[in-house]
């Protein structure tokens, strides 16, 4: 009797990834592509997941049995009623201001929205854009749509920056009586059932033509799950961005932070726009390896960089107009990296301060997933202005969502 399989994936900024684990929750299979065109451009999600389902080996396509989607939070995109893009996507990272008066008129009691980086600032943008006849979708639930050929519905943890309430389970009453209302998926609890794989897409991939989508969860929420994290723990993304997350008693509600249910549990977070993107900019992935060797973290530098990606901070200070400081450069390499590793740590730990005020407790232990944390100076540097034990989790955000597949409902 052939084997169950269970996937994941994940679309992240640079590229997707595919996790197959099996019904003991192994790891059977995994594999990566980068975007063919930018992030920006849906069709590269797209593209990318045709690529990545060309290549699954076709014992693990014809009894993969479920499938579960996460995306980064806070990208939004336009797409006709048929599910088609109208344009690029507004990225995470974003902020629209055009339309501060009406976002404000509409979220009289909810904080978290009033930011330019709210999935409902880059809507009224969007709606602005193309008209009222469009759907509105975040990154993974277009592609669930995609599997799918139908794009009714939305993931609730994935919807929460466009207004979606955990706990009155429902949209704001203030868009009630809107034109664009009817743009807004019907939404799903993270975990769920949403519908069986197209026919014809099946036939096209020669996948398993009863295969299941399950209702995804956003990148970070996934990585949690990935990572197994406990109550007492707390968890740092360290991908193009910084995520801080961590378990509370009761859901919280301020700007630039996220609350969302996972398994049950209350979890909040929030996301800086600086993180191993900016290290990108300046240094190759071998480049930062070897430089990183030649730096002793116990030593600190005399520079005091703010290591944003671009223009303008989410968390742990809102601030669209924050420009990043990256000077003066020293001429040493290594300096440098070691320099920017220090800023990113003092980014993060304001970020643990900031959940600290609202939360009234810090984490005992950081477990740390993503492409950073496998440096161990930086793992070193962090834990030094952190002040906090850190461990680094070698388990995969895709991991996580496939993870979410085998345990739904």
């Amino acid at each position: 009797m052939p084997d169950n399989f269970y996937g994941g994936l994940d679309f992240g900024t640079s590229g997707a990834r595919i996790s197959i684990i099996n019904l003991h929750k192994k790891l059977v299979y995994s594999n990566s592509v980068p975007y063919f065109y930018s992030f920006k451009n849906p069709n590269s999600w797209i593209n990318s997941c045709e690529n990545l389902l060309d290549s699954l080996p076709i014992e693990l396509k014809i009894n993969l049995n479920k499938l579960a989607i996460s995306g980064t939070s806070g990208t939004l995109t336009a797409s006709n009623l048929k599910g088609e893009p109208l344009g690029e996507a507004i990225p995470y990272d974003q902020a629209c201001i055009e339309h501060k008066i009406l976002l404000e008129s509409l979220t009289s009691e909810e904080d978290h929205l009033r930011t330019p980086y709210s999935s409902l600032a880059k809507a009224l943008k969007l709606i602005d854009k193309y008209g009222t006849n469009i759907l509105l979708r975040h990154q993974s639930d277009l592609i669930t749509g995609w599997f799918l050929k139908d794009w009714t519905f939305g993931e609730e943890g994935n919807n929460l920056k466009l207004g979606w309430d955990l706990k009155k389970e429902s949209w704001p009453k203030s868009y009630f009586n809107t034109s664009w209302q009817k743009c807004l998926p019907q939404i799903i609890k993270s975990g769920k059932i949403v519908g069986q794989v197209n026919s014809d897409l099946a036939l096209r991939f020669n996948l398993n033509k009863k295969l299941i989508l399950i209702s995804g969860t956003t990148d970070s929420n996934a990585s949690l799950i990935a990572a197994g994290l406990k109550k007492e723990d707390g968890l740092t993304v360290l991908g193009t961005t910084i995520v801080v997350k961590k378990f509370i008693n009761n859901p919280i509600q301020a700007k630039g932070i996220t609350t969302h249910r996972v398994s049950g549990e209350w979890i909040c977070g929030g996301a800086s726009n600086a993180g191993c993107g900016v290290l990108s900019k300046f240094f190759s992935d071998l480049e930062i390896k070897e430089l990183s060797r030649q730096i002793n973290p116990s030593k600190k530098t005399s520079l005091n960089l703010l290591p944003l990606n671009s223009k303008g901070e989410r968390f742990p200070v809102n601030n669209s107009n924050l420009e990043p400081i990256l000077g003066p450069r020293p001429v040493s390499d290594s300096l440098y990296l070691h320099a920017l590793f220090e800023g990113l740590a003092k980014i993060e730990l304001k970020g643990w301060e900031k959940l600290c005020e609202l939360t009234g407790s810090l984490p005992k232990k950081i477990i740390t997933i993503g492409g950073g944390s496998k440096n161990p100076q930086w793992r070193k540097i962090r834990e030094k202005i952190i002040k906090i034990p850190i461990v680094s989790c070698k388990k995969t955000t895709s991991f996580g969502t496939a993870l979410l597949a085998i345990n739904s409902e």
